[in-house]
C-alpha cells in the first residue's frame, strides 16, 4: 500500500506542481524517498516535528500548494491535534494528512504507536473529511477525487499487504459508501481491513441460511447517511466493523445516524475501550475480537435484539 500511495503520488505530482510532501522523519517507513528523489524542492522532512509539520503544511497551502503530511495514525493526530483544529481546519487550508499503520496494524511498535482513536480525534473537527481505503484499487480510485477536494483529509493507510477485496476497473466515490452487498437479514457496515473480514463473515453466515449484506464504508467523514438508511431499512438490524475503538469511531456514527432517523438495532464490533500492545496482527485481531467470527456472532446476537 506505502508503494501504491508513492507511485500515486509521484505521478500526480508530474502533472501538478502544487503537489508536494512533508514528512516527520518517516520516510523509510512510508517508502516515499521516491517522491523526494523526483521532486526534491517539493520534499521537506522536518524531523520529529509532527506539530511543527502540521503548522509548516498550512502554511504552504496558504501558497496555493497541496501539501500531503505523513507520521504514525497517533502522532498525525493526537500529537498535534490542536495544529489541526487551528492552523488547518478553522483557517480552512487545504492539507492531505496521512497517518499510517492505523489500529492493529502497528503491530510489533507495540501501544505507543498504536492508536484506536485517531477516527475519533479527527471526526470532533469541522470540515474534516476521514477516509480510509481497503486495498490498492480502491486507493487508486479515491486518490485522485482526495487531491481534488476543497479542504482538508486524513488518510488511514496501511502500509503493508492487505487482501485484495476490489477488482481492477472498480469506481468508487468520495463520500458515498460503497454497497458490496445488500442483505436481507442484517447489514454489516465496515471500514478498512474489516471490510476483508465482513466479507468472510457474508459467507459463514450464507451456509447458516443468514443473508447479510456489506457496505464497505470507506468515507467515514462526511457519512454517507443514504446508504446506511436505505440498507438498514431492507434488514432491521446493523452490525458495525472497524479497526478502531467502537467509542466515537465508525460504530458511534452509524449510531447517531440511526438513532436520530431510523432507531434500528446495532452491535459494534471494535476495540472495547482498551489500548493497543506488541503484536502480530492475527493475535491482535484475536484479542480485540477483530475478526470474521466476532462479526458473525454480533449478526447473530442483533438478529435476537430484532426479534424481540
Amino acid at each position: 500500500m506505502r508503494d501504491i500511495f508513492t507511485e500515486l503520488l509521484i505521478e500526480r505530482a508530474k502533472k501538478d506542481e502544487r503537489i508536494c510532501y512533508i514528512e516527520a522523519d518517516l520516510m523509510l517507513a512510508s517508502g516515499t524517498y521516491a517522491f523526494k528523489d523526483n521532486f526534491p524542492q517539493r520534499t521537506v522532512n522536518v524531523g520529529v516535528a509532527e506539530a511543527n509539520m502540521i503548522g509548516v503544511a498550512a502554511g504552504i497551502s496558504t501558497l496555493g500548494m497541496i501539501p500531503f503530511t505523513h507520521s504514525f495514525t497517533p502522532f498525525a493526530t493526537r500529537r498535534c491535534n490542536d495544529q489541526i483544529t487551528l492552523s488547518v481546519s478553522y483557517a480552512k487550508n487545504n492539507v492531505k494528512m496521512v497517518g499510517s499503520d492505523p489500529g492493529i496494524t502497528a503491530m510489533l511498535n507495540g501501544g505507543t504507536h498504536m492508536s484506536m482513536e485517531d477516527v475519533a480525534i479527527m471526526r470532533n473537527i469541522p470540515s474534516m473529511c476521514i477516509v480510509e481505503p481497503i486495498d490498492g484499487v480502491q486507493l487508486a480510485g479515491l486518490f485522485p477525487q482526495i487531491v481534488d477536494h476543497d479542504g482538508p483529509v486524513y488518510i488511514r493507510l496501511l502500509r503493508r499487504e492487505v487482501p485484495v477485496v476490489y477488482e481492477e476497473g472498480e469506481t468508487f466515490e468520495l463520500g458515498k459508501a460503497k454497497v458490496i452487498k445488500s442483505g436481507s437479514d442484517v447489514t454489516i457496515i465496515a471500514a478498512g481491513i474489516m471490510v476483508s473480514e465482513a466479507v468472510t463473515a457474508e459467507k459463514i453466515l450464507a451456509e447458516e441460511g443468514i443473508d447479510a449484506g456489506i457496505i464497505d464504508m470507506h468515507t467515514i467523514k462526511p457519512l454517507d447517511t443514504d446508504a446506511i438508511l436505505r440498507e438498514a431499512k431492507k434488514t432491521e438490524a446493523v452490525v458495525t466493523a472497524e479497526n478502531h475503538s467502537i467509542i466515537n469511531g465508525l460504530g458511534g456514527a452509524v449510531a447517531e445516524c440511526l438513532s436520530q432517523n431510523y432507531p434500528t438495532p446495532i452491535k459494534m464490533v471494535g476495540v472495547k475501550d482498551h489500548f493497543g500492545e506488541v503484536g502480530m496482527q492475527e493475535f491482535l485481531a484475536k484479542k480485540y475480537g477483530l475478526t470474521a467470527e466476532e462479526i458473525v456472532k454480533n449478526c447473530k446476537e442483533v438478529l435476537k435484539m430484532k426479534e424481540n
